[in-house]
């Protein structure tokens, strides 16, 4: 699986920043070479034939352009289109200093041809890459990755992930796939284990992987622990359609359905917002054991269930069953989106006293995170203070600056932002709600300054992001996209329901807008949320009365929240959205947060 895309080359051909761009061996005629127009549209209309190819490529070495890096560019690409690969390899080898979009080009010419010769080729031009200082450049490194993988020499293609500064999701989604094409499933598990964030792309490939790969390469049936990372992958990906599918092929796969498998489909029913299979499979159980019971009390409190996953609490103690720490972040959780503070207070001093549980830093958090919800920052605050700063993490100083935005509380507010300014190591969550905390204050400066602050620490902020499930294919959508092939009839959709909410009385929420620009702008900003996207698509391309259900990775705002309950009752449709806090259910203008998230 190849999920690269070259950079865009006709602005960076010349401009490129490795080493050989600024080389000094760079020479006065190379510095003079223009760019050959004729040439290139010459290859372009020829390129489907490889004799035409050639004798292009003679007539640019006799007009003595032969080094215009735009034509090395395009007559490497079409001799590897074209399987071609001695060619290329001798063009590569004549270039005068080839920079990294050529070294990338070819690299990718040799997976495409992935055979001995490729691999014994590719690892010649490894070694030139090594010497010109190009070794760690990451679009090369992500294809000799691939290249390695193709040919069967996953340990070099390790030996070169292993080298790259910066292993994110694309990295680990290659490196990943070189695994699961060898069945080397337990490795693959571990480079995914080791991501930070995991997105769409990388879930998919984690269930094409376990799934099917496994099975083709080994010629064997996947097994519980195999089925119980799929569900995992399912839960993450909120795709409840995919999910029912692969619940049904257990059964045909003869799967032993044992606490751990339960436990798992519990988990991804309730992430995929049905939470009545998900109960009803656990009604079903004859033995339940902590698991279990962990499963449903945190899925009841993702759904904002809090009263019933107390009740089941408390079931599970009269049972003689023992909690444990997961236990209590679902319960304490509950309490938080329930608002029933003093109920949390209690279980949270139960832990040590009746049950023998030291509070981790989570449990802690969840307490931060119910005094915050209900405005009581001061004592929110001071809770932070009596646990001492090696206990406090950013998080947590992130979720109560967030409260105290939302309380309009700048007091606290300023305390909160200078420890969290202070903290060792902050991502770009932090940077974003400090910036976002001083822009709702008004005071632009200090948020431009962390967002500066950001940009030159090479950290990059976690784009909105929304996905909706229609007919088993997942649609993604960014704020504003503009890529999908429906963007057309999406666009009508979300200009429909514009017209429409206003009419039941919606008015876009600006101050939720956290930039230095006039309301038109922001209310622009605002109607192209990427969950407005992904409901305009599903009102589009489902029957009506269908219920549409959209996983957004951050937490809704205020405006979305107010819109879509609006969009609930004028579609007749019920609209479940999973935000990164918990599940929203939207039915006839009203959500089961009861506007507390």
């Amino acid at each position: 699986m190849s999920i690269l895309v070259l950079p865009s080359v006709t602005t960076n051909l010349y401009n490129s920043s490795n080493s050989y761009t600024h080389s000094k061996a760079k020479t006065n005629n190379d510095q003079n070479i223009r760019r050959d127009t004729d040439i290139i549209s010459l290859l372009q209309q020829n390129r489907k034939n490889l004799k035409h190819v050639e004798s292009i490529h003679g007539r640019a070495i006799k007009k003595g352009t032969e080094q215009d890096p735009f034509v090395v560019f395009e007559l490497l690409r079409l001799y590897c289109k074209l399987d071609s690969i001695d060619h290329a390899t001798k063009l590569f080898h004549s270039t005068h200093n080839p920079n990294v979009y050529l070294y990338t080009s070819l690299i990718d010419g040799f997976v495409s041809f992935g055979s001995y010769s490729a691999a014994r080729c590719g690892r010649e031009v490894h070694g030139q890459v090594l010497k010109s200082g190009l070794g760690l450049d990451r679009s090369v490194a992500l294809k000799l990755i691939e290249l390695y993988g193709k040919c069967d020499e996953v340990e070099d293609a390790r030996k070169v992930f292993d080298k790259i500064p910066e292993r994110d999701v694309v990295a680990r989604t290659v490196m990943m796939a070189s695994y699961f094409d060898h069945g080397m499933v337990e490795e693959a598990i571990e480079v995914f284990n080791g991501l930070k964030t995991q997105d769409t792309v990388c879930w998919t490939a984690m269930i094409d992987g376990l799934m099917f790969r496994e099975m083709q390469v080994k010629g064997v049936e996947p097994n519980e622990v195999t089925f119980v990372c799929v569900l995992s992958a399912c839960s993450q990906l909120g795709a409840l359609e995919l999910s029912r599918w692969i619940h049904m092929y257990m059964h045909k796969c003869n799967v032993k359905f044992n606490q751990i498998v339960v436990g798992a489909l519990i988990n991804m029913y309730s992430r995929c917002g049905d939470i009545d299979e998900a109960q009803l499979l656990f009604d079903d159980m004859k033995v339940k054991d902590v698991s279990s019971y962990n499963s449903m009390i945190c899925g009841l409190a993702l759904h904002g269930m809090s009263t019933e996953a107390i009740e089941l609490f408390r079931e599970m103690l009269k049972q003689g069953i023992s909690p444990n720490s997961i236990t209590f972040v679902g319960v304490l959780n509950a309490c938080s989106h329930g608002g029933l503070v003093e109920l949390g207070f209690e279980i949270f001093q139960s832990m040590e006293t009746l049950h023998g549980i030291k509070p981790h830093i989570e449990h802690h958090g969840c307490m931060v995170d119910i005094l915050g919800r209900v405005g009581r920052l001061e004592e929110a605050y001071n809770f932070i203070e009596r646990m001492g700063a090696q206990h406090v993490d950013d998080k947590m100083l992130c979720a109560l600056l967030s409260s105290c935005k939302i309380h309009r509380n700048s007091e606290v507010g300023e305390q909160v932002a200078k420890r969290l300014s202070e903290c060792s190591k902050m991502d770009s969550g932090s940077y974003i709600m400090l910036s976002n905390f001083y822009a709702s204050l008004g005071r632009w400066n200090f948020a431009a300054e962390f967002r500066e602050k950001m940009e030159k620490g090479g950290i990059l902020k976690e784009p909105g992001c929304s996905s909706i499930e229609v007919n088993n294919v997942i649609h993604e959508f960014l704020s504003g996209d503009l890529k999908h092939h429906e963007r057309r009839s999406i666009y009508q959709k979300l200009e429909e329901l514009n017209y429409l909410t206003k009419l039941e009385g919606y008015s876009p929420a600006t101050e939720v807008a956290l930039h230095d620009i006039d309301d038109k702008q922001k209310e622009l900003a605002l109607a192209v949320h990427s969950e407005r996207l992904a409901i305009s698509y599903g009102l589009i391309s489902t029957e009506p009365h269908t219920t549409l259900r959209v996983v957004k990775n951050l937490r809704i705002c205020d405006d979305c929240h107010a819109m879509i309950k609006l969009i609930a009752k004028i579609t007749s449709r019920k609209i479940v959205v999973r935000d990164r806090n918990r599940f929203h259910h939207f039915e006839n203008g009203h959500c089961s947060c009861k506007d507390y998230w």
